[in-house]
């Protein structure tokens, strides 16, 4: 998201060098101080939450339990061709709700697609949406929600706490174990006009219902599951490791990281494993609990110019970013990623809190390189690099409270490091 527009021009990410670099960092820290304390006035509220397999089902009963008749399902055509949506739109009918289907959403959804789901929504009169599917499906549902019931465009709500009125009722019902959309208080949009990746960010935003349906997500295919749980576990990690973490988002944090560790591998070998989706589903939850309150950090703000300029999945480009950004924080964070080892079984006993920071690190890198993950990004360019870094660099610094802060020049140089003939 672009830097509140109060604050002084000289401080920005790309201001002139004659602007020492750690004044920029005291002030960065004195704005993530007073955010942090700034959502203590804030109330996050989770959704009315239905698990285990056949929850989506409830979820349908709870929906036409409160009155809704015309409802709007926001999905993707992938999950309409494969049958996905057939059990909860045989639901929906026995209870008397109408829907009608919008299924235009793509990976890193934007204004256009948010906006023809509007316009349908407009047209069919539909009073709630349910959003079915990964986060790019939610995110757009969000957004939608918030359309209905605001006035002002999509671009004007990029940042913080800047939907003005409550958006339409949303339902989420999570067919991926990653983003943790349905419980968190972010939408990301792309504007290709712009080649601009934004994230929208209220508590408004956050679903009034969801499910977490393990049984929905055994025919999701290796490579996805691997990329969407890497996502959840980058939200665990960015939302420990943040300046900003409490005493709640680290227990949430700590065991989504753990349940993630455990369970990640046999969802990506053993698709068909309830218990592990069940686990993963949970573990997704969890992670987005976390990092509403504590935030994200550099994968982030990197991994979402990725998808603006490349329209590389959000999960995968998490999940490439994550291991070199923990390389750069770990100075600065050791006894932190220390007990992420811990949780994650990597203690043998014995071995210093820097050893187990490396310990899992390197687990990261080994779970890349387990689920066929690659360390660079093959379509980034040289000539993208300087305005790829302006934005990572505005987006975390004003948004995130990153461990360790990075300048243009390292952020350069660690990008520099993705590119294809780098690896």
């Amino acid at each position: 998201a672009a830097p509140p527009p109060a604050l002084p021009v000289f401080l920005l990410a790309g201001s002139p060098r004659m602007i020492p670099f750690s004044l920029k960092v005291l002030v960065y820290k004195i704005f993530q101080f007073l955010l942090k304390w700034s959502t203590k006035l804030l109330t996050f509220r989770t959704p009315e939450l239905f698990s285990g397999p056949g929850s989506s089902l409830q979820l349908c009963e709870h929906i036409a339990k409160t009155g809704v008749k015309s409802l709007l399902i926001v999905t993707d055509g992938m999950l309409v061709k494969i049958g996905l949506l057939k059990p909860m739109q045989e639901k929906l009918q026995q209870l008397g709700v109408h829907y009608v289907v919008y299924d235009g959403v793509l990976p890193n959804p934007t204004i256009e697609q948010i906006e023809t789901g509007l316009a349908m929504l407009k047209k069919e009169g539909c009073t709630a949406i349910l959003a079915i599917g990964g986060g790019s499906s939610i995110d757009a549902a969000k957004v939608i929600a918030a359309r209905a019931k605001n006035p002002h465009k999509i671009v004007h709500m990029a940042g913080l706490m800047r939907v003005l009125f409550k958006p339409m009722p949303l339902y989420a019902v999570p067919t991926t174990a990653g983003t943790g959309s349905e419980v968190t208080i972010a939408a990301v949009v792309s504007d290709p006009s712009t080649t601009r990746k934004f994230a929208i960010m209220d508590p408004k935003l956050v679903p009034i219902g969801a499910c977490l349906d393990g049984a929905l997500m055994t025919g999701l295919p290796a490579p996805i599951t691997a990329a969407t749980g890497m996502d959840a576990l980058t939200h665990a990690v960015e939302a420990y490791i943040s300046r900003n973490h409490t005493p709640a988002t680290d227990a949430e944090a700590l065991e989504a990281t753990r349940l993630i560790m455990q369970n990640l591998p046999e969802a990506v070998h053993n698709g068909s494993n309830v218990e592990a989706r069940q686990n993963m589903a949970l573990a997704s939850f969890k992670a987005g609990v976390a990092f509403t309150t504590a935030g994200v950090g550099y994968v982030h703000a990197i991994a979402h110019n990725f998808g603006a300029y490349y329209h590389l999945p959000h999960g995968l480009a998490n999940a490439i970013v994550l291991p070199r950004v923990l390389d750069f924080s770990k100075p600065d964070c050791i006894p932190r990623l220390a007990r992420l080892a811990e949780v994650s079984g990597l203690k043998q006993g014995g071995e210093s809190e820097a050893q187990l920071a490396d310990k899992f690190i390197a687990q990261v890198r080994k779970l890349n390189a387990e689920f066929g993950i690659p360390g660079q990004v093959d379509k980034l360019k040289e000539s993208d690099i300087p305005a790829i870094t302006d934005k990572a660099l505005a987006e975390a610094h004003w948004t995130y409270a990153v461990p360790r802060y990075m300048d243009k020049p390292e952020c350069e140089d660690f990008i520099r490091g993705m590119l294809p003939a780098a690896a």
